[in-house]
Protein backbone atom coordinates (compact mmCIF):
# COMPACT_ATOMS: atom_id res chain seq x y z
CA UNK A 1 0.00 0.00 0.00
CA UNK A 2 1.20 3.22 -1.21
CA UNK A 3 0.58 5.32 2.64
CA UNK A 4 -0.41 4.34 5.87
CA UNK A 5 -3.61 6.70 6.13
CA UNK A 6 -6.47 4.73 7.08
CA UNK A 7 -8.76 4.01 3.99
CA UNK A 8 -12.83 4.70 4.05
CA UNK A 9 -14.70 3.06 2.26
CA UNK A 10 -14.01 2.99 -1.67
CA UNK A 11 -16.06 5.80 -3.38
CA UNK A 12 -17.98 4.26 -6.41
CA UNK A 13 -17.11 5.14 -9.94
CA UNK A 14 -20.55 6.11 -10.22
CA UNK A 15 -20.99 7.81 -13.86
CA UNK A 16 -17.44 7.86 -14.44
CA UNK A 17 -17.13 4.24 -14.81
CA UNK A 18 -17.47 4.32 -18.58
CA UNK A 19 -17.10 7.43 -19.30
CA UNK A 20 -13.18 7.41 -18.74
CA UNK A 21 -10.92 4.62 -20.13
CA UNK A 22 -8.81 1.90 -18.24
CA UNK A 23 -5.86 4.03 -18.95
CA UNK A 24 -6.83 6.90 -16.75
CA UNK A 25 -8.75 5.26 -14.25
CA UNK A 26 -5.38 2.80 -13.35
CA UNK A 27 -3.84 6.73 -13.53
CA UNK A 28 -6.57 7.46 -11.07
CA UNK A 29 -6.60 4.83 -8.45
CA UNK A 30 -2.59 4.97 -8.95
CA UNK A 31 -2.84 8.65 -7.52
CA UNK A 32 -5.34 7.59 -4.79
CA UNK A 33 -3.01 4.94 -3.97
CA UNK A 34 -0.68 7.75 -3.02
CA UNK A 35 -2.87 10.85 -2.05
CA UNK A 36 -6.34 9.47 -1.16
CA UNK A 37 -9.59 11.66 -1.07
CA UNK A 38 -9.32 11.41 3.03
CA UNK A 39 -5.83 13.16 2.99
CA UNK A 40 -7.98 16.65 3.30
CA UNK A 41 -8.44 15.25 7.14
CA UNK A 42 -5.08 15.49 7.93
CA UNK A 43 -2.88 18.47 9.00
CA UNK A 44 -1.17 20.20 6.12
CA UNK A 45 2.40 19.25 6.70
CA UNK A 46 1.20 15.76 6.08
CA UNK A 47 -0.63 16.40 3.44
CA UNK A 48 2.89 17.99 2.00
CA UNK A 49 4.68 15.02 2.98
CA UNK A 50 2.16 12.54 1.34
CA UNK A 51 1.94 15.26 -1.93
CA UNK A 52 5.68 15.25 -2.16
CA UNK A 53 6.17 10.97 -2.36
CA UNK A 54 3.38 11.04 -4.80
CA UNK A 55 5.18 13.21 -6.79
CA UNK A 56 8.73 11.47 -6.57
CA UNK A 57 6.46 8.46 -7.48
CA UNK A 58 5.75 9.91 -10.75
CA UNK A 59 8.35 11.90 -11.41
CA UNK A 60 10.09 11.66 -14.96
CA UNK A 61 13.79 11.73 -16.43
CA UNK A 62 14.45 14.71 -18.00
CA UNK A 63 15.21 14.60 -21.89
CA UNK A 64 18.04 14.96 -23.20
CA UNK A 65 20.26 17.79 -22.91
CA UNK A 66 18.44 19.79 -20.23
CA UNK A 67 20.14 22.01 -17.90
CA UNK A 68 18.56 22.66 -14.48
CA UNK A 69 19.61 25.46 -11.78
CA UNK A 70 19.06 26.61 -8.97
CA UNK A 71 18.70 30.49 -7.38
CA UNK A 72 16.33 32.83 -6.22
CA UNK A 73 14.31 36.42 -6.40
CA UNK A 74 14.99 38.97 -4.24
CA UNK A 75 11.16 40.51 -2.89
CA UNK A 76 10.92 42.63 -0.41
CA UNK A 77 12.08 41.00 3.74
CA UNK A 78 12.28 37.38 1.69
CA UNK A 79 13.35 35.31 -0.86
CA UNK A 80 11.38 33.25 -3.69
CA UNK A 81 13.48 29.86 -4.83
CA UNK A 82 13.44 29.55 -8.28
CA UNK A 83 14.82 27.08 -10.79
CA UNK A 84 15.68 27.97 -14.18
CA UNK A 85 15.61 24.98 -16.87
CA UNK A 86 17.78 25.37 -20.42
CA UNK A 87 18.83 23.47 -23.03
CA UNK A 88 22.30 22.80 -23.30
CA UNK A 89 24.17 24.61 -26.12
CA UNK A 90 21.08 26.71 -26.87
CA UNK A 91 19.27 30.26 -28.11
CA UNK A 92 16.12 30.08 -26.14
CA UNK A 93 13.95 32.89 -27.88
CA UNK A 94 11.45 32.75 -25.19
CA UNK A 95 11.25 32.26 -21.45
CA UNK A 96 8.33 30.49 -19.56
CA UNK A 97 7.99 31.52 -16.07
CA UNK A 98 5.78 28.61 -14.89
CA UNK A 99 3.43 28.35 -11.74
CA UNK A 100 3.02 25.07 -10.36
CA UNK A 101 -0.53 23.90 -8.86
CA UNK A 102 -1.16 22.25 -5.54
CA UNK A 103 -4.16 24.39 -4.09
CA UNK A 104 -1.87 27.02 -2.76
CA UNK A 105 -0.47 24.51 0.07
CA UNK A 106 1.46 21.60 -1.68
CA UNK A 107 4.06 21.26 -4.17
CA UNK A 108 7.56 23.57 -4.74
CA UNK A 109 10.37 23.16 -7.57
CA UNK A 110 10.17 19.88 -6.94
CA UNK A 111 6.80 18.60 -7.59
CA UNK A 112 6.52 19.63 -10.85
CA UNK A 113 10.53 19.44 -11.87
CA UNK A 114 10.15 16.75 -14.76
CA UNK A 115 7.29 18.71 -16.70
CA UNK A 116 9.19 22.39 -16.71
CA UNK A 117 12.13 19.97 -18.13
CA UNK A 118 9.64 18.68 -20.56
CA UNK A 119 8.78 21.92 -21.53
CA UNK A 120 11.88 23.46 -21.98
CA UNK A 121 13.05 20.53 -24.34
CA UNK A 122 9.89 20.77 -26.07
CA UNK A 123 9.75 24.22 -26.92
CA UNK A 124 13.98 24.84 -26.60
CA UNK A 125 12.65 27.81 -24.41
CA UNK A 126 14.25 28.67 -20.87
CA UNK A 127 11.82 27.63 -18.02
CA UNK A 128 11.71 29.94 -15.01
CA UNK A 129 10.10 27.88 -12.06
CA UNK A 130 8.68 30.17 -8.98
CA UNK A 131 8.61 28.26 -5.77
CA UNK A 132 5.55 30.83 -4.32
CA UNK A 133 4.88 30.61 -0.20
CA UNK A 134 1.85 28.29 0.53
CA UNK A 135 -0.76 28.72 2.60
CA UNK A 136 -1.91 28.25 5.59
CA UNK A 137 1.23 29.63 6.69
CA UNK A 138 1.18 32.68 4.12
CA UNK A 139 -2.60 33.68 3.14
CA UNK A 140 -3.66 35.19 0.11
CA UNK A 141 -1.59 37.70 -1.28
CA UNK A 142 1.35 36.19 -0.63
CA UNK A 143 1.22 33.32 -3.23
CA UNK A 144 0.43 35.99 -5.79
CA UNK A 145 3.19 38.56 -4.61
CA UNK A 146 5.91 36.04 -5.13
CA UNK A 147 4.11 35.31 -8.65
CA UNK A 148 4.22 39.10 -9.94
CA UNK A 149 7.58 38.97 -8.24
CA UNK A 150 9.16 36.53 -10.28
CA UNK A 151 7.50 37.86 -13.54
CA UNK A 152 8.80 41.24 -12.95
CA UNK A 153 12.35 39.48 -12.27
CA UNK A 154 12.16 37.46 -15.35
CA UNK A 155 11.32 40.71 -17.57
CA UNK A 156 14.11 42.97 -15.86
CA UNK A 157 16.47 40.51 -16.28
CA UNK A 158 16.57 39.67 -19.79
CA UNK A 159 15.05 40.87 -22.93
CA UNK A 160 13.29 37.52 -24.17
CA UNK A 161 9.84 37.35 -24.65
CA UNK A 162 7.84 36.02 -21.76
CA UNK A 163 5.15 33.31 -21.62
CA UNK A 164 3.50 32.96 -18.45
CA UNK A 165 2.16 29.65 -17.78
CA UNK A 166 0.63 27.98 -14.47
CA UNK A 167 -1.30 24.51 -13.84
CA UNK A 168 -3.99 24.47 -11.63
CA UNK A 169 -3.87 26.68 -8.81
CA UNK A 170 -0.52 28.10 -11.27
CA UNK A 171 -3.45 29.24 -13.53
CA UNK A 172 -5.05 31.41 -11.71
CA UNK A 173 -1.23 32.95 -10.86
CA UNK A 174 -0.75 33.47 -14.53
CA UNK A 175 -3.81 34.41 -15.11
CA UNK A 176 -3.51 36.78 -12.03
CA UNK A 177 -0.03 38.00 -13.29
CA UNK A 178 -1.26 38.94 -16.89
CA UNK A 179 -4.05 41.18 -15.16
CA UNK A 180 -1.65 43.14 -13.18
CA UNK A 181 1.28 43.19 -15.67
CA UNK A 182 -0.65 44.82 -18.68
CA UNK A 183 1.46 47.63 -18.89
CA UNK A 184 4.17 45.87 -19.72
CA UNK A 185 2.33 42.12 -20.73
CA UNK A 186 3.80 38.85 -21.18
CA UNK A 187 3.44 37.67 -24.83
CA UNK A 188 1.06 35.01 -24.37
CA UNK A 189 -0.54 32.80 -21.68
CA UNK A 190 -0.89 29.12 -21.30
CA UNK A 191 -3.45 27.89 -18.65
CA UNK A 192 -3.83 24.49 -17.83
CA UNK A 193 -6.93 23.00 -16.29
CA UNK A 194 -7.01 26.53 -13.87
CA UNK A 195 -9.07 27.35 -11.03
CA UNK A 196 -10.33 31.36 -11.69
CA UNK A 197 -12.82 31.59 -9.38
CA UNK A 198 -16.28 30.78 -11.91
CA UNK A 199 -19.66 30.12 -10.74
CA UNK A 200 -19.87 27.41 -8.59
CA UNK A 201 -23.83 26.87 -9.06
CA UNK A 202 -23.51 26.22 -12.36
CA UNK A 203 -21.78 24.17 -15.63
CA UNK A 204 -18.79 21.61 -14.59
CA UNK A 205 -18.89 22.95 -11.07
CA UNK A 206 -22.69 21.29 -10.99
CA UNK A 207 -22.15 18.42 -13.89
CA UNK A 208 -18.90 17.19 -12.47
CA UNK A 209 -18.89 18.26 -8.37
CA UNK A 210 -17.89 14.87 -7.73
CA UNK A 211 -15.32 13.93 -10.44
CA UNK A 212 -12.37 11.83 -10.02
CA UNK A 213 -9.33 13.49 -8.12
CA UNK A 214 -10.56 16.98 -7.81
CA UNK A 215 -14.19 17.54 -6.29
CA UNK A 216 -16.25 20.75 -5.57
CA UNK A 217 -15.58 19.98 -1.69
CA UNK A 218 -11.71 20.01 -2.43
CA UNK A 219 -11.73 23.82 -4.12
CA UNK A 220 -13.85 24.96 -1.26
CA UNK A 221 -11.09 23.39 1.17
CA UNK A 222 -8.82 24.74 -1.27
CA UNK A 223 -10.41 27.81 -1.49
CA UNK A 224 -10.88 28.28 2.61
CA UNK A 225 -7.32 27.47 3.53
CA UNK A 226 -5.92 30.09 1.27
CA UNK A 227 -8.37 33.01 2.12
CA UNK A 228 -7.71 35.65 4.77
CA UNK A 229 -10.54 36.85 6.55
CA UNK A 230 -13.24 38.96 4.71
CA UNK A 231 -11.86 38.18 1.44
CA UNK A 232 -12.85 40.48 -0.75
CA UNK A 233 -15.66 38.77 -3.07
CA UNK A 234 -14.17 41.05 -6.30
CA UNK A 235 -10.50 40.88 -5.81
CA UNK A 236 -9.03 39.72 -9.37
CA UNK A 237 -5.75 38.86 -7.85
CA UNK A 238 -7.55 36.43 -6.00
CA UNK A 239 -10.31 35.28 -8.42
CA UNK A 240 -9.39 36.75 -12.00
CA UNK A 241 -12.97 35.95 -13.29
CA UNK A 242 -13.49 38.68 -10.90
CA UNK A 243 -11.96 41.42 -12.37
CA UNK A 244 -14.29 44.01 -14.36
CA UNK A 245 -11.63 44.69 -17.13
CA UNK A 246 -10.21 41.95 -19.28
CA UNK A 247 -8.68 44.14 -22.15
CA UNK A 248 -4.89 44.22 -22.61
CA UNK A 249 -4.07 40.89 -21.76
CA UNK A 250 -1.92 38.44 -23.69
CA UNK A 251 -2.76 36.05 -26.42
CA UNK A 252 -4.25 33.20 -24.32
CA UNK A 253 -5.09 29.46 -24.78
CA UNK A 254 -6.68 27.44 -22.00
CA UNK A 255 -6.83 23.89 -21.61
CA UNK A 256 -9.41 22.45 -19.54
CA UNK A 257 -10.24 18.67 -18.97
CA UNK A 258 -14.17 17.62 -19.46
CA UNK A 259 -14.62 15.61 -15.89
CA UNK A 260 -13.30 18.13 -13.76
CA UNK A 261 -15.57 20.97 -11.54
CA UNK A 262 -13.16 23.79 -12.91
CA UNK A 263 -13.49 23.36 -16.62
CA UNK A 264 -15.93 26.16 -17.12
CA UNK A 265 -13.69 28.37 -15.89
CA UNK A 266 -11.73 27.96 -18.84
CA UNK A 267 -14.98 28.86 -21.18
CA UNK A 268 -15.85 31.84 -18.77
CA UNK A 269 -12.13 33.14 -18.99
CA UNK A 270 -11.73 32.97 -22.97
CA UNK A 271 -15.25 34.63 -23.53
CA UNK A 272 -14.35 37.39 -21.18
CA UNK A 273 -11.72 38.41 -23.17
CA UNK A 274 -12.77 37.71 -26.40
CA UNK A 275 -15.72 40.10 -25.49
CA UNK A 276 -13.14 42.94 -24.46
CA UNK A 277 -11.24 42.58 -28.00
CA UNK A 278 -8.41 40.43 -27.21
CA UNK A 279 -7.45 36.67 -28.35
CA UNK A 280 -8.10 33.70 -26.22
CA UNK A 281 -8.42 29.92 -27.11
CA UNK A 282 -9.82 27.61 -24.61
CA UNK A 283 -10.20 24.12 -25.36
CA UNK A 284 -11.89 21.33 -23.50
CA UNK A 285 -9.99 17.33 -23.42
CA UNK A 286 -12.91 14.98 -23.68
CA UNK A 287 -12.67 12.52 -20.99
CA UNK A 288 -9.93 13.43 -18.86
CA UNK A 289 -9.63 14.67 -15.11
CA UNK A 290 -8.00 16.87 -13.28
CA UNK A 291 -4.32 16.84 -12.79
CA UNK A 292 -4.16 14.67 -16.10
CA UNK A 293 -0.27 16.24 -16.79
CA UNK A 294 1.09 13.33 -14.34
CA UNK A 295 -0.64 10.75 -17.02
CA UNK A 296 0.98 11.84 -19.70
CA UNK A 297 3.20 8.99 -20.46
CA UNK A 298 0.68 5.97 -19.18
CA UNK A 299 -2.71 7.99 -20.61
CA UNK A 300 -2.92 8.48 -25.14
CA UNK A 301 -5.47 11.24 -24.56
CA UNK A 302 -3.36 13.03 -21.73
CA UNK A 303 -0.17 12.71 -23.98
CA UNK A 304 -1.65 14.34 -26.96
CA UNK A 305 -3.09 17.38 -24.37
CA UNK A 306 0.62 17.69 -23.17
CA UNK A 307 2.04 17.99 -26.61
CA UNK A 308 -0.89 20.60 -27.72
CA UNK A 309 0.25 22.56 -24.38
CA UNK A 310 3.92 22.75 -25.57
CA UNK A 311 2.56 23.53 -28.59
CA UNK A 312 0.80 26.68 -27.75
CA UNK A 313 3.15 27.74 -25.98
CA UNK A 314 5.88 27.25 -28.43
CA UNK A 315 3.67 29.23 -31.01
CA UNK A 316 3.03 32.52 -28.31
CA UNK A 317 6.86 32.46 -27.62
CA UNK A 318 7.34 33.04 -31.21
CA UNK A 319 4.77 35.82 -31.77
CA UNK A 320 2.20 33.38 -33.33
CA UNK A 321 -1.45 33.00 -33.07
CA UNK A 322 -2.55 29.83 -35.10
CA UNK A 323 -5.78 29.17 -33.44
Amino acid sequence: MAMDVERREKPSRGKYATRLDAALWDYIDRVNGWYPPEITDLPIDRQRMVYDKMCRAFREAYPAGVEASDGTVAAGDHAIPVRRYRMAGGTPQATVVYYHGGGFILGGLDSHDDICAEICAGTDFDVLSADYRLAPEHLHPAAFDDALAVFEHAAATNDLPIVLCGESAGGNLAAAVAHASRRHPAIGQVLIYPGLGGDENTGSYVEHAAAPLLTLSDIEFYRDVRSARAQPPDDPTFSPLSGSNFSGLPPTFIITAECDPLSSDGEAYRDRILAAGGRAWWREEPRLVHSFLRARRTVPRAGQAFARIIAAIAALGKGDWPY
